[in-house]
């Protein structure tokens, strides 16, 4: 029997991981994998993994030896997973109740997913639980909107003709920007973390497809669903709102900055 809701999830990860990974997210997988210090025959959980970037990345450096499992409480982002990656093994959960014992993995990776988790604290709590002593910790989350002015105009954009639950909806990823108020893995003794500012590269084929992408992708993942002649309005204003990120060919192309955190876990 059908099941509208799940159908309409694998629906949107379809569209998520279609637009959005090549657009935002690809680059930052090998980058994730990097700051954790993954190696070959390494465990690796990657917590709200969504489509599965972050845990493609590192079953490419892991390799057969090694053991990836990706954990989402999305059904319809994990159909999308499974069906690209079907070696890597898809788990449902929540973040702030992982469930695996204490010590199991050598690395934990989080790719911008921490600003959606309900209990931040707690969730950073389960991260740290489930590793090893010695595990390596690697969390990323997007910088703030003031250092990506391309999604604040169209925040502002937003704003103007939709109102603030669609403004919100897109600023919600930015809500970590400020990366002295990151909660920290542990309050035990150690060292402490390290927070390493990147900047990335966000490419868009034209104003419109970036735009229509949120209003029609990512917004109603927020739960936010609007009309079409809002729509064609936003559409229209962004093209002025967001021509100074238009490339000669059209292209929009503009800084996408990320805070990566990363932790050993004492011995």
């Amino acid at each position: 029997m059908a099941n509208p809701e799940l159908e309409a999830q694998i629906a949107a990860a379809t569209a998520y991981e279609e637009f959005f990974v090549p657009a935002l997210f690809a680059e930052w997988g090998p980058r994730l994998a990097e700051a954790a210090r993954l190696a070959p025959g390494d465990s690796v959980l990657d917590v709200g993994s969504g489509t599965g970037v972050a845990a493609r990345a590192a079953a490419q450096v892991v390799g057969p030896t090694g053991l990836v499992i990706g954990i989402d409480p999305n059904p319809g982002m994990l159909a999308v997973a499974r069906r690209i990656a079907p070696s890597i093994e898809w788990r449902e959960g929540a973040a702030d109740a992982l469930p695996f014992p204490d010590g199991s993995f050598d690395a934990v990776l989080s790719q911008f997913a921490l600003m959606f988790f309900p209990d931040r604290a707690k969730a950073i709590a389960e991260l740290w639980r489930v590793l090893k002593p010695g595990g390596r910790l690697a969390v990323a989350v997007w910088a703030s909107l003031d250092d990506t002015p391309a999604y604040a105009a169209e925040i502002h954009v937003l704003q103007r003709v939709a109102g603030p639950r669609a403004a919100d909806a897109l600023r919600a990823p930015f809500v970590l920007g400020d990366a002295s108020k990151l909660p920290a893995p542990s309050r035990r003794p150690g060292p402490p973390p390290a927070v390493a500012t990147i900047v990335g590269t966000a490419r868009f084929p034209s104003i419109r497809a970036m735009v229509e992408t949120d209003v029609r992708g990512w917004l109603p993942l927020m739960g936010q669903h609007l009309d079409e002649t809002t729509i064609a309005t936003v559409l229209a204003e962004a093209e002025r709102a967001l021509a100074e990120f238009r490339t000669p060919e059209g292209e929009v192309r503009f800084d996408s900055p990320a805070h990566v955190v990363t932790a050993v876990k004492p011995t």
